[in-house]
């Protein structure tokens, strides 16, 4: 597996398959190739058929213009490459238009890029391989007497919980600015900002109600900065980075509890999201949204049972109901925007991740299906999956055009 660097990464919304991964694709090859006469980049499979709403063309832009270029861009949504659905070529031509050089990258998930015919960019593990599941790592915690943030400074080293002190405060940041914007989220939607209003109202709720509704703000509040293209950490995407945050500042504000006590707590939310990585996908174009928001929720889930006292299996079992009860989950956004029914899914996932947790909490931890079941579920779900169901926006709700409330 590899570091949590590669799992937690701070960038500018709304997507990272379809910005963060196409920005760092056109940043490599403009600094191979940077004294071209002309450019072209064409986009593949689901890169292309949600790109627009994405902003995916809007990011390779940016990176071509800061360097005073230009680049012509093409939209291929019916062709795809084999490795992946998000697929980006870029081709580099002299002044007679004779090619230079051409290089294809694929937009894996999470912001990673890999670049085809380059095994170096695939980043090292730091995990050895013996630990890449997650019954093989509960019985290395459990031999040696570790929790699973233990797991992860035993073999990243102490800096990784600095990291984890920097992710947090970008967490704590992109917080605060959502529930602190109002107006409309750019796009074609008119979507109207919702974090801090239904924090005000969650603060007046009395009972129960009150408290969840506060969880459910926060993870408004970082999804709409995400969608508005604000600053953001991926947990593990672009499009599910508000239910990790919210989970963890409610326990937080409701516990009281230190900011190391978080900073751990991440650690386990990494570990979980490590191994989907490393036996399945995080990409809402491979999966559906079972490997984005779902896999979110398995991680606020484990963060917030080992937060309340749970042991390594009762972590793992909340982290499995995180995933389990997500399968099928499409992935299929209007007009290809981070918005519908994105960042709602965020809420509910911060939500049921709460539940999840006290579900498991209540137990001894022994359960029947294990979250390395639950992985290899999701990826055969998500390869069953029709296409348009995964981030193409054609099929599902992406077809909805009626406004209920004219």
């Amino acid at each position: 597996m590899q570091s949590l660097h590669e799992l937690y990464r701070i960038g500018v919304g709304p997507s990272s398959s379809h910005t963060m991964g196409p920005r760092f694709a056109a940043q490599h090859f403009l600094g191979k190739y940077p004294d071209a006469a002309s450019y072209e980049a064409s986009l593949f499979g689901s890169l292309a058929a949600t790109g627009k709403g994405h902003l995916t063309d809007k990011a390779i832009r940016e990176v071509f213009a800061a360097k005073g270029k230009n680049v012509d861009i093409s939209w291929y949504p019916d062709q795809f490459k084999p490795f992946h659905p998000n697929a980006l070529s870029i081709t580099a031509f002299d002044a007679d238009k004779n090619e230079l050089h051409s290089q294809t990258y694929y937009s894996v998930g999470g912001g990673r890029v890999v670049i085809e015919g380059d095994p170096s960019s695939e980043p090292a593990d730091v995990y050895p391989k013996e630990y890449t599941h997650m019954k093989q790592i509960l019985t290395f915690c459990n031999e040696e007497g570790m929790q699973l943030w233990e797991f992860a400074i035993n073999f990243e080293g102490q800096e990784i919980l600095e990291y984890m002190d920097t992710v947090w405060d970008v967490m704590r940041k992109s917080i605060e600015n959502g529930l602190n914007t109002e107006g409309v989220l750019p796009g074609g939607l008119k979507l109207p900002r919702k974090a801090m209003q239904y924090n005000e109202k969650a603060k007046d709720f009395k009972g129960p109600f009150g408290n969840t509704a506060l969880a459910l703000s926060y993870a408004l509040a970082v999804s709409e900065e995400n969608a508005a293209g604000g600053t953001i950490v991926t947990a593990p995407t672009c499009g599910s980075c508000g239910v990790l945050p919210a989970v963890l500042r409610y326990l937080s504000e409701q516990y009281k509890f230190p900011k190391i006590r978080i900073l751990r707590a991440l650690l386990t939310a990494g570990i979980i999201g490590d191994v989907v990585k490393a036996n399945g996908s995080i990409s809402g174009a491979e999966v559906g949204c079972q490997g984005e928001v779902g896999v979110a929720c398995a991680m606020a889930a484990g963060a917030a049972t080992q937060l309340l006292g749970g042991s390594i299996f009762q972590v793992e079992y909340a982290a499995e109901m995180g995933l389990e009860h997500h399968l099928g989950l499409t992935c299929d956004p209007m007009l290809g925007l981070v918005q519908i029914p994105c960042i709602e899914r965020n809420a509910m996932a911060a939500m049921r991740a709460l539940d999840n947790s006290t579900y498991a909490l209540l137990g001894d931890g022994r359960h029947r299906v294990s979250f390395d079941n639950i992985i290899d579920v999701m990826m055969e779900t998500g390869q069953a999956l029709p296409s348009l169901y995964r981030e193409t926006s054609r099929g599902g709700l992406a077809k909805v055009t009626e406004n209920p409330n004219p």
